[in-house]
């Protein structure tokens, strides 16, 4: 432990392009996914000697597959890292790899590392169904099977039935709180994929987006360069009938891995590079489960005021699209917000939301940006599934 924090940088950033469900990344296992954003980070700084990294935390929200026994030590050995790396997995659901880099950043921060990768995984393609343990031995009768892919299941029945909603339903309920229409979500929704394609035709990701060995696939594929608000319109409503909350508005189900390099001052010389961004402040807050799509108002808020900033100090706001709804919902919570700040470069609902790995992809999307600007200060934020918020501010 030192007598002060310190501060903690980040270095570098890498992320897979985001496959969808069943899509070009489905036939690489997680922890191959996990292993080569690791893998790629590290070869990024020649001037680094692996064994000098600290820790590697990932954050993974199923771990129910091929992502169990700690993806994280998984993705040390199978990246070739020295085996005295070790290695540890997260879970707080959607946020869980934005979890990653605050719990690493906090090590470095109280002096237990120097150097530390922290990122995301999750391949939702290949997660897998499972089946309780009968109450008894040798059961006659059929057992019943859960999905693992997404949302509830196995759900504890002294659980209040309002909290235990599809996540769907939760959106459609923050609509209904905050009065966000369709047309609203749909040009949302819109906006997020003609952002996102200019991002890409612009060559925005090209320092930030590593290829996948054995995947064919050289951009987000969920990306839709042609579509429309005619298109969207036409599409139904799939939780609630006269609902708002469509396949076109949401985010869809998707495959990817991301890593952040993160370093105090010591470590940064041994890397030998410039950081991206710092530290800034991170903030985790609670909400009803059920209307956990309005999480990241407070958890920015507080964010903000840890770092002694406020919304109209932002040059970049990555705010997970978990829904359209959601997020607009959020966005208009935060008075004085510049709407241009706001994923300049595309979001969830166009980009894609493996769960696991989204918090670190939207935070190494900011540290990208605001390197780029060359100053900053940017917010990386995220709702989660059963009610919390997560933020975490980045300053260069």
């Amino acid at each position: 432990m030192t007598d002060r924090l310190r501060d903690v940088y980040v270095v570098d950033a890498v992320r897979t392009p985001i496959g969808k469900y069943g899509g070009a990344l489905s036939g690489v296992r997680p922890d191959d996914l996990a292993a080569g954003v690791l893998g790629a980070l590290v070869s990024r700084t020649p001037d680094l000697d692996p064994a000098r990294i600290d820790d590697v935390i990932f954050g993974n929200a199923n771990g129910a597959g091929e992502d169990n026994r700690d993806v994280a030590r998984m993705a040390v050995l199978l990246a070739g890292l020295p085996v005295t790396v070790p290695g540890a997995t997260v879970n707080r659901l959607c946020g869980s790899g934005m979890e990653a880099v605050i719990q690493a950043a906090r090590a470095i921060a109280v002096g237990d590392a120097s150097i530390a990768v922290a990122g995301g995984v999750e391949s939702m393609s290949r997660a897998p169904w499972v089946v309780p343990k009968p109450e008894r031995a040798f059961p006659a009768g059929h057992q019943e099977m859960f999905s693992t892919t997404l949302g509830w299941r196995m759900v504890n029945p002294r659980m209040p039935k309002e909290w235990t909603v599809a996540l769907g339903e939760g959106a459609e309920l923050v609509a209904d709180r905050y009065g966000i229409d369709r047309e609203a979500q749909d040009a949302f929704a819109l906006a997020s994929h003609q952002k996102a394609a200019r991002a890409w035709d612009a060559g925005l990701y090209d320092s930030e987006v590593v290829p996948v060995d054995g995947a064919d696939l050289a951009r987000d594929e969920c990306i839709r360069d042609n579509t429309s608000i005619e298109a969207l319109a036409k599409l139904k409503p799939v939780f609630r009938q006269g609902g708002t909350v469509t396949a076109g508005n949401s985010s869809p189900l998707n495959d990817g891995a991301a890593a952040l390099l993160l370093t105090d001052e010591d470590g940064l010389r041994a890397t030998g590079r410039q950081p991206l961004a710092r530290i800034g402040a991170t903030a985790v807050t609670g909400i009803e489960p059920q209307y956990f799509g309005a999480g990241p108002v407070e958890a920015v808020q507080r964010a903000l005021k840890k770092a002694g900033r406020g919304v109209g100090d932002l040059n970049i706001l990555e705010l997970n699209e978990a829904f359209a709804a959601q997020a607009l919902a959020c966005v208009g919570q935060w008075p004085g917000l510049d709407p241009a700040v706001i994923n300049p470069r595309g979001g969830a609902i166009s980009i894609g939301h493996p769960l696991g790995a989204s918090g670190a992809r939207i935070t190494g999307a900011v540290a990208h940006q605001i390197a780029a600007a060359g100053s900053g200060t940017g917010i990386a934020a995220l709702c989660i599934g059963v009610g919390q918020g997560l933020a975490l501010v980045l300053e260069r």
